[in-house]
Parts: C-alpha cells; sequence; structure tokens
C-alpha cells in the first residue's frame, strides 16, 4: 500500500519550498511507518535547501519530530504500532569499529529506510538527515524510532530529536560538565541555549552567555546564564576571563563554529580546558592562523560534538522524565506552531534570528 500525504519538498538550490503530495510506501523489513505530529523547523533543513549540505534535489525536508508509529515491517520488536516516539537521525549499527569498541555515538554505519518516498510521478525524494518529518507520515528504519512517555506534547518532544539534543549533549556528553564548573557558550540560539540549559542541569555554577543579539542574550539569561557578553560591545576572551577569576571557563561551547569564534573559544578557556565544536561549519572555512605553540601550551582539548554524543534510547526518554518533572523547560524553546505551509516562512523569521523554534503542527490522514 502506498500512503498519499501532503509533505515540504525543496526542488532547488535557494528556491521556496513548495507543499507537494508524497507518496510513503507501507515499511519493509526493519522500517517503521510513523504519523508525525510535530516537527521542529531546524536550521538544518535550510542547509539542506541552501545545497550546504549536499545537491541531491528534490529533499523532503524536516527531521527534530516526534509521532506515532502506524505500523512496522518483518523483524522489527523494538517499537509497535500505537507507541508514540521520538525520531532520530543516529540509528547506530551496533557491529562497526566505533560501536564494538563501545563508543556507538561515533557510529558511521548508521540505519535508514531502504525504501524511497516519492513524488507521483515516481522521483525518489532524499530525506533531511534520512527522516523527512515536514510531512503527515513519513517512512524511517525502525532504529530510528526512540519510545517515550506519551504524556509529553509533541511540540515538546520532537526538539530533543536534534537541537535540543545536540546543546544538551555538548554540554553533559562532550563537554563532561559537572557541578561547580564554569561554561562559556558562544551563539545563544536554539542549540546554544540548549547548552546553557545543559550545564544548568548538570550543576554548572557560572554559566555565560555570548551573542551580538540583546534578544539572544535574554533568551540565554532565561535559561540559566548567570552572565552575559555582548560580542560587539566587548572583547570575549577578556570578559569571560573576567567572569572566571582571570583563569577562562572549564569548557567553551561554540554554537556558531566560525574560524573567529573557535579562535575565541580556544583563547577564553582555562588552562586544560575544552572546547566543544557544536555548530556545524561550511566546508570553505579554515582554522584561522595562530602559533602552534599556542595551541600546544593550553593544553586541553578541543572537541566536536556530534549530535551531543548521544545515543537516542539512553537519553531521550531521560530527558522527557526530567521535563516531565519540571526540571527541564523544552517548552521556553517553542516560539511559535504553525502548519506545513507556513515553513518557508519560518526559515524567514530564523534567519531574522526572531525565533528559537517554530514547530510545525500536523494532523496525519
Amino acid at each position: 500500500m502506498v500512503h498519499e500525504v501532503r509533505a515540504v519538498v525543496a526542488r532547488g538550490k535557494g528556491a521556496p519550498v513548495t507543499v507537494e503530495t508524497v507518496q510513503v510506501p507501507d515499511p519493509g523489513p526493519g522500517e517503521a511507518l510513523v504519523a508525525v505530529q510535530a516537527c521542529g523547523v531546524c536550521r538544518t533543513d535550510l542547509h539542506y535547501r541552501q545545497c550546504g549540505i549536499n545537491d541531491e534535489f528534490p529533499f523532503l525536508l524536516g527531521h527534530e519530530a516526534a509521532g506515532v508509529v502506524e505500523a512496522v515491517g518483518d523483524g522489527v520488536a523494538t517499537v509497535a504500532p500505537g507507541d508514540f516516539v521520538i525520531l532520530n537521525w543516529r540509528a547506530v549499527c551496533g557491529v562497526c569499529r566505533a560501536c564494538r569498541r563501545g563508543k556507538p555515538w561515533y557510529c558511521f554505519n548508521t540505519h535508514n529506510a531502504a525504501q524511497s518516498m516519492t513524488l507521483p510521478d515516481g522521483t525518489a525524494l532524499s530525506p533531511a538527515l534520512g527522516i523527512g518529518a515536514f510531512a503527515e507520515k513519513t517512512l524511517v528504519h525502525s532504529g530510528q524510532c526512540t519510545k517515550v512517555n506519551p504524556a509529553i506534547p509533541p511540540e515538546v518532544a520532537g526538539l530533543l530529536g536534534c537541537g535540543v539534543m545536540a546543546g544538551l549533549g555538548a554540554a553533559i556528553n562532550t563537554g563532561g560538565v559537572t557541578r561547580g564548573d564554569s561554561v562559556a557558550v558562544i551563539g545563544c540560539g536554539g542549540v546554544g541555549n540548549a547548552a546553557i540549559a545543559g550545564a544548568r542541569l548538570a550543576g554548572a555554577t557560572t554559566i555565560i552567555g555570548i551573542d551580538v543579539d540583546p534578544g539572544k542574550l535574554q533568551w540565554a539569561i532565561d535559561f540559566g546564564a548567570t552572565h552575559t557578553v555582548n560580542a560587539r560591545e566587548s572583547d570575549v576572551v577578556e570578559a569571560v576571563r573576567g567572569y572566571t577569576g582571570g583563569f577562562g571557563a572549564d569548557v567553551v561551547i561554540d554554537a556558531v563554529s566560525q574560524p573567529e569564534t573557535w579562535q575565541q573559544g580556544l583563547l577564553a578557556r582555562d588552562l586544560a580546558g575544552t572546547v566543544v565544536m557544536v555548530g556545524v561549519p561550511t566546508p570553505d572555512l579554515m582554522v584561522p592562523e595562530m602559533p602552534l605553540v599556542q595551541l600546544y601550551s593550553r593544553g586541553g582539548a578541543i572537541k566536536p560534538a556530534w549530535y551531543g554524543d548521544c545515543l537516542p534510547e539512553r537519553d531521550f526518554p531521560m530527558l522527557v522524565e526530567l521535563h516531565l518533572q519540571g526540571r527541564l523547560p523544552l517548552e521556553k524553546f517553542v516560539s511559535e506552531t504553525i502548519t506545513l505551509d507556513d515553513v518557508e516562512a519560518a526559515f524567514d523569521k530564523m534567519e531574522r534570528g526572531e525565533v528559537l523554534r517554530s514547530v510545525v503542527l500536523l494532523r496525519s490522514s
């Protein structure tokens, strides 16, 4: 059986997205059909539309989603029809070298659905991050479905599927933030503020939000920043040192990942501190020239955070429970709820820095 659904498609570089009819097949072996209930508008979807990831148009956009499993294929034992799930884009294989060494968050043999979703003329679509959830229904590998407590609203739950998990994980998993630490976060959009929330949850006592936008700095305070720095008005490195007794931060999280912010992060950390790169740089960006001895003499670590180094089956249920207990205010990330027809306008708002997250609410057919 083929399911015809409404979905958001990007047909060409920079062209406005369109809402079109998409054909979604029944699940085959190892696959799951999910009725999408909510999907956040993430910057990665905009990168796909702008050809910043690859040029495999047409794309079926959307990936930061939650919904209900409608059907599963042969051999699926981890989820069943009726389960409320968060979709993830890193369904680890369990058998590659990284997985077998106990570091499955580094797995690069991750699973996606084998079948394609298509346009009515048979043109295969490239689903964003292997998910494609700006759609009433989507087809994924069953390993991309993480069952969680259905008491959490879908518009909140879906955010854990990408941006919020990336930021929280950058602080807790990759950066190893712990009680008493000082943390500086460069870039206070959705991912950066999730890092701030994660640092607060982990017990950091000094949390410094850094941005050029006063509105985003206010968001940082709302999520737990104890200090803020406007990078247009102050020297970032000196300001961070000033708030940390002259030493620098134990952990600096770069949620922008431009050459300038990378260098700021390196110089703003304490000796033997950690710089975590969670922003995704474009391929043309280069590490700025600096004396190699300066890197050597500072010790510590520079660590990229892939998806917050998360394990969805471990982290998603835990974070859902923390939210339900009132300890993780995920609802603060939702700036507005919209329909599929509003995604292009949501991209514009994102570019202008007006929203943390626009979230598409769907009613599956």
